[in-house]
Order: C-alpha cells, then structure tokens, then sequence
C-alpha cells in the first residue's frame, strides 16, 4: 500500500471508531496489507483486494473473550 493510502485508512478508522489510538503499520513483506495497532497492540490485518476496496481482519481468541477459562 502507498503511505497516501495508510494515513487515508488510518484517519478513517481514528473517526468512524472515534478513537485516535489507533495506528496501522506497514507490512515489510506484504505490501498489499498493513497491521492495524489499537493503543499499540496488534488487533488485525488490513487488506487491499484485487478492485482496491479494503478489507479488515480481526481475529478473536476465545481466550481474550470475557468469561473465558484458561
């Protein structure tokens, strides 16, 4: 992704979220996708897709759900 693209995702997810804490980081081997960061914690994977929409992956750990058992 081009750093024009980043910041464009970024402002977009700290507005529609409301919420400046978070922050995507450039993929050094992936160029088609960046990490997305909340408070500087990895949360997911952005997605640049073949028409150039964007698609966002957040995976869950059943351990990280509240009421979880260790």
């Amino acid at each position: 992704m081009q750093p024009e693209e980043v910041s464009r995702l970024q402002s977009y997810l700290q507005g529609k979220l409301k919420n400046t804490g978070f922050a995507l980081k450039i993929r050094e081997k992936a160029r088609d996708s960046v990490e997305v960061l909340l408070n500087g914690e990895f949360i997911g994977v952005i997605y640049k897709d073949e028409d150039g929409d964007f698609n966002f992956d957040m995976p869950i750990l059943e351990i990280d759900l509240p009421g979880a058992t260790s």
